[in-house]
């Protein structure tokens, strides 16, 4: 995974620009917007590739204090932030209960275990903090799936060609998503580790989602 991230690096955002019909930065400043951000937020960009929601965040307040975090060396060179550290999702780097939020862009469906690395976010968040993401979900509509993938692997064997001269280099978008959730299915799995106020905002016809995701104020025992 790391390989591949190093290999797409320099090309990520427009890539990104361009699976999203060039509304990639629309929705990451509605991710941040209903975020509600405290005065004087500290808050972990996960996954953060190039820093996109660094970025955003540090513009909408710039007293709050951003982490970037990423299992890419070279995406943390190119989004060329402050403070960042390499660290693997399943197992931050950081104290229990210390940041107001935790953002992650297009990152859930990489992880190799996703429940570890959502139970990381949990442990760091503090209570009353929250997880806010935003990515690519199978549509909840069985029979739009194939059209979908199928969508998503000509585009990614194009550009491949265009960039690489190797048409597999960006189908991993859609390999990740053979064995992911819809949007609604996420919104439960998160209901089920005890996020609470869990609400989704689907684009693309289910096919790409912001979710927000609060850790309650009260703990009510371990992860189910």
């Amino acid at each position: 995974m790391r390989d591949m991230f190093s290999t797409i690096a320099p090309k990520y955002d427009f890539i990104t620009r361009i699976f999203s019909y060039g509304m990639d930065q629309r929705w990451k400043r509605l991710a941040v917007r209903r975020a509600m951000l405290p005065a004087r937020a500290r808050v972990l960009d996960l996954a953060c590739g190039t820093g996109d929601f660094s970025k955003l965040v540090t513009r909408e307040s710039p007293e709050t204090s951003v982490i970037a975090a990423d299992l890419t060396e070279t995406m943390l060179r190119l989004a060329g932030l402050p403070r960042v550290v390499c660290a693997d999702a399943a197992s931050l780097p950081f104290a229990d209960s210390c940041f107001d939020a935790v953002f992650v862009g297009y990152g859930l469906r990489n992880f190799p275990g996703l429940r570890a690395a959502i139970e990381e976010v949990h442990r760091v968040l503090k209570p009353g903090g929250v997880l806010v993401s935003l990515d690519f979900f199978l549509p909840s509509r069985r029979w739009l799936r194939r059209f979908y993938l199928a969508y998503l692997y000509m585009q990614g064997a194009f550009w491949g060609l265009v960039l690489h001269r190797r048409a597999r280099v960006y189908t991993y978008i859609p390999d990740s998503l053979q064995s992911f959730q819809s949007a609604d299915e996420f919104t439960a799995s998160l209901e089920k580790m005890q996020f609470a106020g869990v609400t989704a905002r689907p684009f693309i016809l289910g096919g790409i989602a912001v979710h927000w995701a609060k850790k309650p104020l009260c703990n009510s025992g371990d992860i189910e």
